[in-house]
């Protein structure tokens, strides 16, 4: 078999507790159902870090945040490091990005043949992060409780209008993709949505999906189980001077809801457009997302925590190679789809050389029914709302959570999914939390990396201030030759039909 094309649909703030496909009764998510009923759903899948930049410069590059100085959702991605688009070039892919991929710094491409669109956010430093006064909100940019309280229908929003391009731009593009050319490259495109990212709105189409009052609340939980850093988030997010209320938890839930069926029917959209070009069975095909929503767990909304509801992601496969409707209980994380993608490309031969050594593994062979000891991965957060970086390990059926200026944490996921009791400090798990405690320290410098922190932190911002907020952007300007579109005086009627015409499959 020739290598498979690669399509990669990611969602931005997506638990995955929060879908069909992972079980939760009410939301609907019929095109991620199918997908992994002919597919793989990875059961135990996390981002590296529960925030969009670090995330994704993770995710691209396969290597730890702290390694590239992926610090917070100002840093800037530097161009000398190597991607999943350079090594897919390497191997003989076309690379194409349509939507958010949240680069910060000159270089928005990063491997990326082409780009369909710009991005959704800024490509500058002012989103940085500022440890120097770590008690102060993070500024007018960070959420806040409106995010919540302004939550219900609408016709039209920004990341509407921004989605629809994306979906529009990429659903195009495999169109394109099937018409005659001389390029027979496979493709690797990537389609990067914002939803179901808050603030939590949606058109009335999939707001009236759901009958409001049969949105489920967050289980409740007690003041003594709440941790130092989550209640930093509530005070962040001004959750603890404002309260929420259960018709703020339903409203915000619902919009959420929706704008997750709203990024699925663009899923679809894609799906059908491979399958009505019949490129479907010679396509891998890839959903996941950059981190989770909390979505009111522990009285918090957003991310920036490693409780399951944030740092948990959907990864779900199908395509060529993968058996129907299989699950894979082993954690993993976004850090491995690099390695993975190689594996897909190389079709059992070798991979590029890599520069610099990558964290992640491949998951191909879970992916395609086989086997894999290894049950575990990591995770780093150093960016807003903490003064401290946190560490995450997830091995096996437990999570150690570690931050210099808070007490442990440890949690049996698989008897305690809702994480609310810590066994760091249970006679009976001291050893456990000794052995996870003393390879926090092993593996990371928890005092040199906060230096690193803020040194980044402080350059940023003086470059920030000295720029000013009107100064020029990196922002990314999609280039379009409007000559070479549709009939021109250079082109016959015959020329451009044979040319652009996609004829039914036999």
């Amino acid at each position: 078999m020739d290598r498979p094309n690669i399509l990669v649909v990611m969602a931005d703030q997506l638990a995955p507790h929060f879908t069909g496909a992972y079980g939760h009764p009410l939301v609907r998510t019929p095109a991620m159902d199918a997908l992994a009923e002919r597919g793989v759903r990875f059961d135990a899948a996390y981002c590296s870090s529960p925030l969009c930049a670090p995330s994704r410069f993770s995710m691209m590059s396969g290597r730890l945040a702290s390694e590239i100085g992926a610090f917070d959702n100002g840093a800037e991605f530097t161009a000398s490091i190597p991607t999943m688009a350079h090594y897919l070039r390497l191997a003989g892919y076309r690379t194409t990005l349509s939507g958010k991929m949240h680069f910060v710094g000159p270089d928005q491409l990063h491997g990326f043949e082409e780009r369909l669109t710009t991005d959704v956010y800024p490509s500058g430093f002012a989103w940085a992060a500022n440890w120097d006064a770590a008690a102060q909100h993070p500024g007018k940019w960070y959420y806040d409780f409106e995010s919540v309280t302004g939550a219900g229908p609408v016709l039209a929003n920004f990341q509407i209008d921004y989605d629809d391009e994306v979906g529009f731009t990429a659903v195009r593009r495999l169109y394109d993709l099937a018409r005659p050319h001389t390029d027979e490259r496979p493709f690797f495109l990537v389609a990067s949505f914002i939803h179901p990212h808050d603030p939590y709105e949606a058109r009335p189409e999939w707001w009236n999906l759901y009958d409001h009052d049969d949105i489920d609340l967050p289980d409740p939980i007690r003041d003594e189980e709440v941790d130092p850093h989550t209640l930093r988030i509530r005070q962040g997010t001004q959750g603890d001077t404002a309260g929420y209320t259960a018709a703020h938890y339903r409203t915000a839930r619902h919009g959420y809801y929706a704008a997750t069926s709203y990024f699925d029917s663009w899923l679809g959209r894609l799906v059908d457009a491979l399958a009505e070009t019949g490129r479907l069975d010679d396509t891998v095909v890839i959903v996941t997302s950059d981190h989770g929503d909390m979505l009111g767990d522990r009285g918090v909304f957003f991310k920036m925590s490693f409780f399951e509801r944030s740092a948990r992601v959907p990864l779900i496969m199908a395509g060529p190679g993968i058996p129907e409707g299989t699950t894979v209980p082993n954690a993993c994380s976004l850090l491995d789809l690099l390695p993975t993608l190689l594996d897909i490309a190389s079709d059992g031969g070798s991979w590029p050389e890599f520069d610099t050594p990558i964290s992640g593994r491949s998951l191909w062979e879970l992916a395609c029914g086989g086997t894999d000891d290894l049950d575990e991965t990591v995770g780093e957060y150093m960016a807003v709302l903490t003064s401290h970086p946190l560490f995450m390990i997830r091995r096996g059926r437990h999570k150690y959570i570690h931050c210099d200026s808070d007490p442990p944490l440890l949690y049996d996921v698989e008897a305690d999914p809702l994480e609310r009791t810590n066994l760091a400090d249970e006679p009976g798990c001291a050893e456990l939390a000794a052995a996870f405690a003393a390879e926090t320290v092993q593996r990371w410098d928890s005092a040199a990396i906060r230096e690193r922190v803020l040194a980044s932190q402080r350059s940023r911002r003086a470059i920030q201030a000295a720029i000013g907020a009107n100064g020029p952007g990196w922002d990314y300007r999609p280039e379009r030759d409007a000559n070479t579109e549709y009939v021109r005086d250079h082109t016959t009627y015959a020329q451009i039909g044979t040319r652009s015409r996609i004829s039914l499959p036999a």
